[in-house]
Protein backbone atom coordinates (compact mmCIF):
# COMPACT_ATOMS: atom_id res chain seq x y z
CA UNK A 1 0.00 0.00 0.00
CA UNK A 2 3.00 2.41 1.02
CA UNK A 3 3.84 1.84 -2.80
CA UNK A 4 0.85 2.77 -4.01
CA UNK A 5 0.15 5.83 -2.28
CA UNK A 6 3.64 7.09 -3.03
CA UNK A 7 3.55 6.38 -6.87
CA UNK A 8 -0.40 8.51 -6.84
CA UNK A 9 1.45 11.29 -4.90
CA UNK A 10 3.88 11.23 -7.15
CA UNK A 11 1.72 11.39 -10.24
CA UNK A 12 -0.29 14.31 -8.52
CA UNK A 13 2.99 16.49 -8.35
CA UNK A 14 4.20 15.76 -11.80
CA UNK A 15 0.71 17.09 -12.88
CA UNK A 16 -0.64 19.74 -10.73
CA UNK A 17 2.94 21.32 -12.22
CA UNK A 18 2.18 20.27 -15.86
CA UNK A 19 -1.44 21.84 -15.50
CA UNK A 20 0.15 25.02 -13.60
CA UNK A 21 -2.07 24.20 -11.04
CA UNK A 22 0.28 26.32 -8.78
CA UNK A 23 0.32 28.90 -10.98
CA UNK A 24 -1.06 32.22 -9.69
CA UNK A 25 -1.41 33.72 -13.58
CA UNK A 26 -2.87 30.84 -14.92
CA UNK A 27 -1.85 30.83 -18.97
CA UNK A 28 -1.47 33.96 -18.76
CA UNK A 29 -5.08 34.68 -18.03
CA UNK A 30 -4.29 36.76 -14.41
CA UNK A 31 -6.38 33.84 -12.76
CA UNK A 32 -6.08 31.41 -10.73
CA UNK A 33 -6.55 27.50 -11.84
CA UNK A 34 -9.28 27.52 -9.46
CA UNK A 35 -11.09 30.91 -10.95
CA UNK A 36 -10.92 29.32 -14.39
CA UNK A 37 -12.60 25.64 -13.52
CA UNK A 38 -15.27 28.38 -11.48
CA UNK A 39 -15.61 30.37 -14.82
CA UNK A 40 -16.06 27.00 -16.88
CA UNK A 41 -18.79 26.12 -14.86
CA UNK A 42 -20.72 29.07 -15.15
CA UNK A 43 -20.24 28.94 -18.89
CA UNK A 44 -21.29 25.50 -19.46
CA UNK A 45 -24.57 25.53 -17.31
CA UNK A 46 -27.52 27.95 -17.52
CA UNK A 47 -28.98 28.57 -14.82
CA UNK A 48 -25.86 28.70 -12.49
CA UNK A 49 -26.49 28.44 -8.94
CA UNK A 50 -23.47 28.75 -6.16
CA UNK A 51 -24.71 26.43 -4.33
CA UNK A 52 -25.38 23.74 -7.32
CA UNK A 53 -21.74 24.33 -8.07
CA UNK A 54 -20.42 24.11 -4.44
CA UNK A 55 -21.60 20.97 -4.49
CA UNK A 56 -20.73 19.99 -7.82
CA UNK A 57 -16.72 20.82 -7.32
CA UNK A 58 -16.61 20.29 -3.44
CA UNK A 59 -15.82 24.25 -2.94
CA UNK A 60 -16.25 25.93 0.25
CA UNK A 61 -18.89 28.52 0.62
CA UNK A 62 -17.06 31.28 1.71
CA UNK A 63 -14.06 30.64 -0.48
CA UNK A 64 -16.79 30.58 -3.96
CA UNK A 65 -18.52 33.23 -2.45
CA UNK A 66 -15.05 35.80 -2.68
CA UNK A 67 -14.40 34.22 -6.07
CA UNK A 68 -17.86 35.11 -7.55
CA UNK A 69 -17.53 39.09 -6.02
CA UNK A 70 -14.13 39.32 -7.96
CA UNK A 71 -15.89 38.21 -10.89
CA UNK A 72 -18.45 40.49 -10.48
CA UNK A 73 -16.44 43.61 -9.61
CA UNK A 74 -14.54 42.84 -13.28
CA UNK A 75 -18.03 42.99 -15.07
CA UNK A 76 -17.58 39.02 -16.01
CA UNK A 77 -20.82 37.73 -14.27
CA UNK A 78 -23.87 39.31 -12.71
CA UNK A 79 -26.05 37.28 -9.83
CA UNK A 80 -29.64 38.17 -9.33
CA UNK A 81 -31.97 37.52 -6.35
CA UNK A 82 -34.62 35.39 -6.88
CA UNK A 83 -38.26 36.03 -6.73
CA UNK A 84 -39.11 32.56 -5.65
CA UNK A 85 -36.62 32.29 -3.11
CA UNK A 86 -34.37 34.92 -2.08
CA UNK A 87 -31.61 33.51 -0.60
CA UNK A 88 -30.56 31.97 -3.55
CA UNK A 89 -29.18 33.85 -6.53
CA UNK A 90 -28.48 32.74 -10.58
CA UNK A 91 -25.19 33.68 -11.78
CA UNK A 92 -25.01 35.29 -15.13
CA UNK A 93 -22.10 35.39 -17.40
CA UNK A 94 -21.83 38.76 -18.98
CA UNK A 95 -20.20 39.73 -22.28
CA UNK A 96 -17.04 40.43 -21.01
CA UNK A 97 -17.48 36.98 -18.92
CA UNK A 98 -18.19 35.15 -21.87
CA UNK A 99 -14.52 36.92 -23.72
CA UNK A 100 -12.18 35.79 -21.41
CA UNK A 101 -13.54 32.64 -20.82
CA UNK A 102 -13.70 31.94 -24.77
CA UNK A 103 -9.83 33.43 -24.97
CA UNK A 104 -9.04 31.14 -21.67
CA UNK A 105 -10.61 27.84 -23.42
CA UNK A 106 -8.52 28.38 -26.89
CA UNK A 107 -5.20 28.91 -24.84
CA UNK A 108 -6.37 24.93 -22.75
CA UNK A 109 -7.37 23.76 -26.13
CA UNK A 110 -3.85 24.55 -27.60
CA UNK A 111 -1.82 23.53 -25.10
CA UNK A 112 -3.70 20.10 -24.69
CA UNK A 113 -3.20 19.61 -28.43
CA UNK A 114 0.29 20.73 -27.98
CA UNK A 115 1.16 18.12 -25.54
CA UNK A 116 -0.34 15.40 -27.84
CA UNK A 117 1.37 16.35 -31.03
CA UNK A 118 4.30 14.79 -29.02
CA UNK A 119 3.03 11.41 -29.12
CA UNK A 120 2.25 9.17 -32.24
CA UNK A 121 -1.49 8.32 -32.70
CA UNK A 122 -1.29 4.78 -30.82
CA UNK A 123 0.36 6.38 -28.11
CA UNK A 124 -2.89 9.34 -27.72
CA UNK A 125 -5.15 6.61 -27.64
CA UNK A 126 -3.09 4.79 -25.07
CA UNK A 127 -2.88 8.17 -22.78
CA UNK A 128 -6.38 8.41 -23.93
CA UNK A 129 -7.54 5.15 -22.44
CA UNK A 130 -5.61 5.31 -19.61
CA UNK A 131 -7.05 8.60 -18.48
CA UNK A 132 -10.75 7.26 -18.77
CA UNK A 133 -9.96 4.12 -16.87
CA UNK A 134 -8.24 6.24 -13.96
CA UNK A 135 -11.12 8.45 -13.77
CA UNK A 136 -13.24 5.64 -13.84
CA UNK A 137 -11.18 3.25 -11.67
CA UNK A 138 -11.19 6.52 -8.62
CA UNK A 139 -14.50 7.51 -9.26
CA UNK A 140 -16.00 3.94 -7.93
CA UNK A 141 -16.98 3.49 -11.98
CA UNK A 142 -19.88 5.73 -12.41
CA UNK A 143 -18.29 8.48 -14.24
CA UNK A 144 -19.89 8.06 -17.45
CA UNK A 145 -23.15 5.43 -18.80
CA UNK A 146 -22.28 2.59 -21.67
CA UNK A 147 -23.15 1.33 -24.53
CA UNK A 148 -23.28 -1.83 -26.03
CA UNK A 149 -21.51 -3.05 -29.49
CA UNK A 150 -21.19 -5.61 -31.98
CA UNK A 151 -17.63 -7.65 -31.42
CA UNK A 152 -14.75 -6.30 -33.88
CA UNK A 153 -11.08 -7.56 -34.45
CA UNK A 154 -9.09 -7.95 -31.19
CA UNK A 155 -12.34 -7.91 -28.72
CA UNK A 156 -12.10 -11.93 -28.68
CA UNK A 157 -8.08 -12.29 -27.25
CA UNK A 158 -9.35 -9.63 -24.62
CA UNK A 159 -12.63 -11.42 -23.67
CA UNK A 160 -10.67 -14.73 -23.03
CA UNK A 161 -7.99 -12.78 -21.77
CA UNK A 162 -9.72 -10.49 -18.72
CA UNK A 163 -11.98 -13.95 -17.83
CA UNK A 164 -9.30 -15.55 -17.69
CA UNK A 165 -7.58 -13.31 -15.07
CA UNK A 166 -10.61 -12.30 -13.20
CA UNK A 167 -11.81 -16.17 -12.21
CA UNK A 168 -7.93 -17.15 -11.08
CA UNK A 169 -8.20 -13.80 -9.26
CA UNK A 170 -11.57 -14.46 -7.57
CA UNK A 171 -12.38 -17.91 -7.55
CA UNK A 172 -8.90 -19.55 -8.04
CA UNK A 173 -9.71 -21.26 -11.31
CA UNK A 174 -6.79 -22.73 -13.38
CA UNK A 175 -5.98 -23.06 -16.70
CA UNK A 176 -8.99 -24.88 -18.12
CA UNK A 177 -11.24 -21.78 -18.03
CA UNK A 178 -8.46 -19.79 -20.07
CA UNK A 179 -8.67 -23.34 -22.80
CA UNK A 180 -12.42 -23.54 -22.79
CA UNK A 181 -13.06 -20.05 -23.32
CA UNK A 182 -10.03 -19.70 -26.15
CA UNK A 183 -12.01 -22.62 -27.90
CA UNK A 184 -15.58 -21.11 -27.62
CA UNK A 185 -14.33 -18.11 -29.50
CA UNK A 186 -12.21 -19.15 -31.59
CA UNK A 187 -15.20 -21.70 -32.75
CA UNK A 188 -17.65 -18.81 -32.43
CA UNK A 189 -15.17 -16.87 -35.17
CA UNK A 190 -14.49 -19.71 -37.53
CA UNK A 191 -18.14 -21.10 -37.74
CA UNK A 192 -20.06 -17.63 -37.12
CA UNK A 193 -23.40 -17.68 -38.62
CA UNK A 194 -24.50 -13.67 -39.78
CA UNK A 195 -28.59 -13.19 -38.40
CA UNK A 196 -28.21 -16.29 -36.82
CA UNK A 197 -25.15 -15.58 -33.89
CA UNK A 198 -23.76 -12.56 -32.24
CA UNK A 199 -21.48 -11.44 -29.56
CA UNK A 200 -21.86 -8.56 -28.17
CA UNK A 201 -19.15 -5.78 -25.84
CA UNK A 202 -20.69 -3.17 -23.22
CA UNK A 203 -17.71 -0.09 -23.15
CA UNK A 204 -18.04 2.64 -20.62
CA UNK A 205 -15.28 5.04 -20.62
CA UNK A 206 -13.09 3.63 -23.26
CA UNK A 207 -12.85 0.58 -21.97
CA UNK A 208 -14.52 -3.35 -22.40
CA UNK A 209 -17.05 -3.32 -19.61
CA UNK A 210 -18.41 -6.75 -20.30
CA UNK A 211 -19.52 -8.96 -22.83
CA UNK A 212 -21.96 -11.85 -24.31
CA UNK A 213 -22.09 -14.47 -26.97
CA UNK A 214 -25.01 -16.00 -28.43
CA UNK A 215 -24.73 -19.59 -30.83
CA UNK A 216 -26.83 -21.85 -32.63
CA UNK A 217 -27.25 -25.05 -31.09
CA UNK A 218 -29.31 -26.50 -34.07
CA UNK A 219 -33.24 -27.61 -33.62
CA UNK A 220 -34.17 -24.14 -32.70
CA UNK A 221 -32.06 -23.89 -29.33
CA UNK A 222 -29.53 -21.51 -29.07
CA UNK A 223 -26.86 -20.31 -26.08
CA UNK A 224 -26.16 -18.34 -23.76
CA UNK A 225 -21.94 -18.13 -23.34
CA UNK A 226 -19.38 -16.23 -21.62
CA UNK A 227 -21.08 -13.37 -20.10
CA UNK A 228 -19.19 -10.87 -17.92
CA UNK A 229 -19.27 -7.86 -16.62
CA UNK A 230 -15.51 -6.05 -14.88
CA UNK A 231 -16.20 -5.83 -10.70
CA UNK A 232 -15.33 -1.96 -11.38
CA UNK A 233 -18.69 -1.61 -13.77
CA UNK A 234 -21.10 -3.88 -11.47
CA UNK A 235 -23.97 -2.65 -10.49
CA UNK A 236 -24.42 -0.01 -13.30
CA UNK A 237 -26.98 -2.59 -15.02
CA UNK A 238 -24.55 -3.95 -17.58
CA UNK A 239 -24.94 -7.62 -16.91
CA UNK A 240 -28.77 -7.20 -17.51
CA UNK A 241 -28.81 -4.97 -20.27
CA UNK A 242 -26.16 -7.58 -22.34
CA UNK A 243 -28.52 -10.64 -20.87
CA UNK A 244 -32.00 -8.99 -22.35
CA UNK A 245 -30.09 -7.69 -25.50
CA UNK A 246 -29.52 -11.60 -25.86
CA UNK A 247 -32.26 -12.66 -25.54
CA UNK A 248 -34.49 -9.85 -27.49
CA UNK A 249 -32.15 -11.06 -30.57
CA UNK A 250 -33.14 -14.85 -30.51
CA UNK A 251 -36.44 -14.05 -30.33
CA UNK A 252 -36.10 -11.95 -33.33
CA UNK A 253 -34.42 -14.39 -35.26
CA UNK A 254 -36.56 -17.49 -34.39
CA UNK A 255 -35.18 -19.59 -31.68
CA UNK A 256 -37.58 -21.78 -29.35
CA UNK A 257 -35.33 -22.04 -26.84
CA UNK A 258 -32.08 -20.74 -25.01
CA UNK A 259 -29.95 -22.43 -22.38
CA UNK A 260 -26.46 -22.10 -20.72
CA UNK A 261 -24.24 -23.40 -18.39
CA UNK A 262 -23.08 -21.13 -15.30
CA UNK A 263 -21.83 -22.29 -11.86
CA UNK A 264 -23.18 -22.09 -8.16
CA UNK A 265 -20.86 -19.78 -6.95
CA UNK A 266 -21.50 -17.18 -9.72
CA UNK A 267 -24.49 -15.28 -7.74
CA UNK A 268 -24.44 -12.14 -9.19
CA UNK A 269 -25.18 -13.76 -12.74
CA UNK A 270 -27.84 -16.55 -11.93
CA UNK A 271 -29.84 -14.10 -10.32
CA UNK A 272 -29.75 -11.75 -13.53
CA UNK A 273 -30.70 -14.97 -15.16
CA UNK A 274 -33.45 -15.68 -12.96
CA UNK A 275 -34.98 -12.26 -13.30
CA UNK A 276 -34.65 -12.70 -17.54
CA UNK A 277 -36.79 -16.04 -17.10
CA UNK A 278 -34.48 -18.71 -16.80
CA UNK A 279 -34.96 -21.87 -14.74
CA UNK A 280 -32.28 -23.89 -13.46
CA UNK A 281 -32.80 -27.63 -14.74
CA UNK A 282 -29.85 -29.52 -14.16
CA UNK A 283 -26.88 -29.23 -11.43
CA UNK A 284 -22.96 -31.45 -11.24
CA UNK A 285 -20.39 -31.04 -9.84
CA UNK A 286 -16.59 -31.23 -11.62
CA UNK A 287 -13.27 -30.22 -11.70
CA UNK A 288 -12.37 -28.75 -15.47
CA UNK A 289 -10.78 -25.77 -14.30
CA UNK A 290 -9.22 -26.73 -10.99
CA UNK A 291 -11.22 -27.03 -7.73
CA UNK A 292 -14.17 -29.05 -7.55
CA UNK A 293 -17.13 -26.61 -8.78
CA UNK A 294 -21.06 -26.58 -9.03
CA UNK A 295 -22.05 -26.64 -12.51
CA UNK A 296 -25.48 -25.78 -13.44
CA UNK A 297 -27.34 -25.43 -16.74
CA UNK A 298 -30.84 -23.15 -17.19
CA UNK A 299 -33.32 -23.01 -19.82
CA UNK A 300 -35.61 -20.37 -21.07
CA UNK A 301 -38.56 -20.98 -23.32
CA UNK A 302 -38.35 -18.18 -25.77
CA UNK A 303 -41.81 -18.44 -27.02
CA UNK A 304 -43.59 -18.06 -23.41
CA UNK A 305 -44.38 -14.66 -22.02
CA UNK A 306 -41.78 -12.31 -20.88
CA UNK A 307 -41.57 -12.42 -17.09
CA UNK A 308 -42.98 -9.27 -15.05
CA UNK A 309 -40.23 -8.52 -12.59
CA UNK A 310 -42.95 -8.52 -9.35
CA UNK A 311 -43.74 -11.97 -10.46
CA UNK A 312 -39.98 -13.95 -10.94
CA UNK A 313 -39.56 -16.24 -8.72
CA UNK A 314 -36.00 -15.97 -6.16
CA UNK A 315 -32.85 -18.16 -7.12
CA UNK A 316 -32.73 -21.70 -6.35
CA UNK A 317 -30.57 -22.02 -3.16
CA UNK A 318 -29.05 -25.33 -2.72
CA UNK A 319 -26.75 -26.89 -0.22
CA UNK A 320 -23.47 -27.59 -1.53
CA UNK A 321 -23.84 -31.46 -1.09
CA UNK A 322 -27.29 -31.18 -2.19
CA UNK A 323 -28.06 -33.03 -5.67
CA UNK A 324 -30.54 -31.77 -8.11
CA UNK A 325 -33.17 -33.30 -10.36
CA UNK A 326 -33.40 -32.35 -13.74
CA UNK A 327 -37.29 -32.10 -13.28
CA UNK A 328 -38.08 -30.51 -10.36
CA UNK A 329 -39.55 -27.30 -9.64
CA UNK A 330 -36.93 -24.67 -9.45
CA UNK A 331 -38.41 -22.06 -6.47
Amino acid sequence: MDQYVQAVRRFNRFFTKMVGALDANFLDTGMTLAEARVLFEIAHHTPCFADSMQGALDLDAGFLSRMLSRFESRGWVRRDRLEEDARRRSIELLPAGRDVFERLDERQRREVEKMLGRLSEADQRRLVSALDTARSLMSGGQTASFRLRIFGPGDMGLIVSRQAVLYRELYGWGYGIEVNEGEVVTAFLKNFKPGREQCWVAELDGRMAGSIFLTDEGDELCRLRLLYVEPVFQGRGIGDALVSTCISFAREVGYARMTLWTHTILETARRIYARNGFRLVDRREHTCFGPPVMGETWELDLRAAEPRIDTVKPVPKIAADQGYEPRAKAT
